[in-house]
């Protein structure tokens, strides 16, 4: 009798980011963690709270870190501590994520887009100072995909002018501009730990990180409904941001390990750029004044559906960071750059030809090279791809 043909088993999935290998090596560290806050009934603030930000404070290299919900509600309580409001401008990138104009516009200010660097897609600092207005309060420069922003020719700037200076950190902990680490450089920086961030909680949670005391302290009595100290003395017109004591306990667990994970991180980006040379895609150029975290491995291509579609095909999960560049969302069309006499060229550009690949710190070489061969084998023959 003729033998059976065995069918190939398909390919495991390679996911864009897997946080359940994460917490799966993390977990007896987690549970106790967990236990902790539980057997304290310290739900709300509370002393895992302290704890995580006197050692986020110090991993920063700042003299405070005030805990608070989330990433957004970490810029609006930034903003509203240095006094923006109605009638002032801050400039910023439309190629980021919503909450960055979102918190803008939440106190009563209006976003004004400049355009990014074309090969770094990071704020072009060389725009910055010909955007500057009598209007001008801030400006948020975006630590994108784990780069950050050059913080000294930013900061140059802004002293010229008068302007504070804002850092929008949310995908960036633990990488550095000119040695210094992300959100320490301005006056203050602004970190969301959304489960899916190089340092993620379980759940939503922020910070907002200073040395300017005064500013701390303004950002902590707002983040508890204006409280003075005292539980029914309220010294201004607050907000209830903040963190919870299990996001606090967790988020000092994982810390321990931040540091290890983005030096992994590095290490596949190492291999996707020695790997994917001549596949047709362009990666991210990271700013020599940075050292990077990839919070996102992000490459160019004019053909991306075409790769996007044939990688799902093989297993192999993509994204797009981000498809729709905030001066063209209709909740921010009040603000288009036009009004401002600005074209994002770049950001237009870029926004059309990015795809972002598998990058987590778990991720083996043998997926990394698997994603590599697959992007390659994609874009030199489009037909086998689908084979």
């Amino acid at each position: 009798m003729p033998m059976k043909q065995q069918r190939s088993r398909p390919a495991t999935p390679v996911p864009l980011a897997d946080l359940r290998a994460q917490h799966q090596q993390l977990g007896p560290d987690l549970q106790a963690a967990i236990d902790r806050v539980f057997a304290a009934s310290d739900f709300v603030l509370g002393k895992e709270v302290r704890q995580f930000e006197e050692e986020w404070a110090a991993y920063c290299g700042t003299s405070d870190a005030i805990g608070c919900a989330n990433g957004t509600d970490a810029l609006e309580l930034a903003l509203s501590a240095i006094g923006v409001g109605s009638g002032d401008e801050v400039i910023t990138v439309a190629n980021t994520f919503a909450a960055t104009a979102e918190a803008i516009v939440r106190c009563g200010a209006v976003p004004r887009f400049i355009d990014v660097d074309p090969q770094t897609l990071l704020m072009d600092v060389t725009g910055l100072e010909r955007a500057i207005t009598p209007r001008t309060r801030a400006v948020i420069p975006v630590h994108l995909y784990g780069s950050c922003v050059d913080m000294k020719a930013v900061m140059a700037i802004a002293a010229r002018y008068g302007i504070v200076v804002i850092e929008d950190a949310a995908q960036a902990q633990g990488a550095t501009s000119w040695g210094t680490r992300s959100g320490a450089t301005g006056h203050a920086g602004c970190f969301s730990f959304y489960p899916g961030k190089n340092l993620g909680a379980c759940g939503d949670a922020g910070a907002v990180v200073t040395s300017d005391p005064e500013l701390a302290a303004r950002v902590r009595q707002a983040r508890d409904h204006g409280r003075a100290g005292k539980k029914y003395e309220h010294v201004m017109v607050g907000r209830n941001s903040r963190m919870d004591g299990l996001q606090g306990a967790i988020l000092r667990v994982k810390l321990r390990h931040l540091d290890a994970w983005n030096a992994r991180r590095r290490e596949i980006a190492a291999m996707y750029r020695d790997l994917l040379t001549g596949s047709g895609v362009v990666p991210i150029v990271v700013p020599e004044s940075s050292e990077p975290v990839y919070h996102q491995f992000v490459v160019r291509t004019a053909q991306r559906e075409t790769l996007r579609e044939a990688l799902t095909v093989r297993g192999i999960q993509t994204g797009i960071h981000y498809p729709i560049p905030l001066h063209q969302q209709p909740a921010f069309a009040a603000y288009g750059p036009e009004s401002f006499g600005e074209v994002l060229k770049a950001t237009d550009a870029a926004a059309a030809e990015i795809v972002s690949l598998p990058m987590f710190p778990e991720l083996s070489d043998a997926d990394v090279r698997r994603v590599a061969a697959s992007v390659q084998t994609c874009l030199q023959s489009p037909a086998a791809a689908v084979a």
